[in-house]
């Protein structure tokens, strides 16, 4: 983990890009040391059981502490209480400014309520907080794309478009898929579910898609704490429910998260499919470039990843929160679609990109996100 913290350190340092207060991340953060002082910014990541909310934290404790700010980064490992109490502790502390990935996005109404009361700014990251006036901006990914850029990437693995989403003429018709969804109390969850279905409705509708289990909504489809015992549990009911216990005639699943595609995987193989998809194995789609799906992918076992890197996303709240400790207020590029209840959130969406086999090279190894050697290990070093 400390390598990992040590490498996303640098990382971040190294991106570029504009932030979401109009300027460059890392020239702001050369320019906030000096006011930034004593000032102490709360930041609570919901857990540690994934590589990418580690590297989330470590990055933006960093790039806060270049900028000048003390940080309280702590982790809730998927239990609310543990959150709230968190989030309670650094309000107490004496936190001008918090910085949250929410584990259930509707349960920190009351620590909200005494941020505001307190003058203290809340950044929700990643996660939308939900049913709260409190919340001051948001930062994420344009998350209903993300679940449009996994439908493509499954309906290109079984011949149903191409890689761009155009629609080939020759798929096979009648072709068995799963759904598997996030877990219901994170608001992302929704978005990558919607993007998702509607552009798998008009092939589900056509006859070109059926979902075999017949399991088709959201709630049918969830995965609580986005676990991947969870998801595996469930692939496995479905093999032997509907697929005689053998997986026959099921050729892809939509996974919306790395963790949740290799519990599918593990199923899969579990019942002698595959090993590979060469050998008969499924598409199962991902997201996160997390590094053992990363190699699952160039071994031709998972067929995609969604990266959404989040080096950028670091920088992205490190600006906002700039920003906002020095009476400023950040500029979203989004104004309009992240209604969490009580008011639409301003944010700052980026976008994101799809990995495949063939493109792991320039994507994740080029730009410095993984190296060679790891994607070789399914190891981060």
């Amino acid at each position: 983990m400390a390598i990992v913290s040590i490498a996303t350190a640098l990382m971040l340092a190294a991106c570029g890009g504009t932030g979401a207060g109009g300027g460059a991340a890392t020239s702001a953060s050369a320019g906030g040391s000096a006011a930034a002082g004593d000032t102490l910014v709360g930041v609570a990541m919901p857990t540690q059981t994934s590589e990418r909310w580690i590297a989330d934290g470590n990055a933006v404790k960093e790039g806060l502490e270049k900028a000048g700010y003390k940080v309280d980064l702590q982790y809730a490992n998927d239990d609310i209480p543990t959150q709230t109490q968190q989030i309670d502790a650094m309000i107490t502390a004496g936190a001008k400014l918090l910085i949250i990935a929410a584990i259930d996005g509707t349960a920190l109404t009351s620590q909200l309520e005494t941020a505001a009361s307190k003058g203290i700014k809340v950044i929700a990251y990643d996660r939308l907080i939900r049913d709260s006036e409190n919340v001051d901006f948001y930062v994420s990914f344009d998350n209903y794309k993300v679940g449009v850029a996994q439908a493509t990437a499954l309906l290109y693995g079984l011949g149903v478009t191409d890689r761009d989403g155009k629609a080939t003429g020759t798929a096979t018709k009648g072709q068995k898929i799963e759904l598997f969804a996030g877990s219901l109390d994170d608001n992302n969850a929704h978005f990558f579910w919607n993007g998702a279905i509607d552009t798998l409705k008009p092939y589900i509708t056509d006859g070109t898609l059926v979902v075999g289990s017949g399991q088709d909504t959201i709630e049918q489809a969830a995965t609580l704490r986005w676990l991947q015992e969870t998801a595996q549990k469930r692939m496995e009911d479905l093999l032997t429910s509907t697929y005689g216990g053998k997986g026959t005639g099921l050729k892809g699943v939509l996974s919306p998260y790395d963790g949740i595609s290799r519990g599918i995987i593990t199923a899969l193989q579990g019942v002698g499919m595959g090993p590979s998809i060469k050998e008969g194995l499924p598409v199962v789609t991902g997201q996160d470039a997390e590094i053992a799906s990363v190699k699952l992918i160039a071994d031709g076992v998972q067929q995609s990843t969604i990266f959404k890197d989040t080096r950028k996303l670091a920088a992205q709240a490190v600006t906002a929160a700039q920003d906002f400790l020095s009476g400023k207020t950040p500029t979203p590029n989004n104004t309009t679609d992240y209604d969490n209840g009580k008011k639409v959130v301003p944010s700052f969406l980026l976008e994101v990109d799809t990995v495949y086999a063939d493109t792991i090279q320039a994507m994740l190894i080029d730009s410095g996100y993984w190296t060679e050697d790891e994607v070789k290990s399914g190891v981060a070093k």
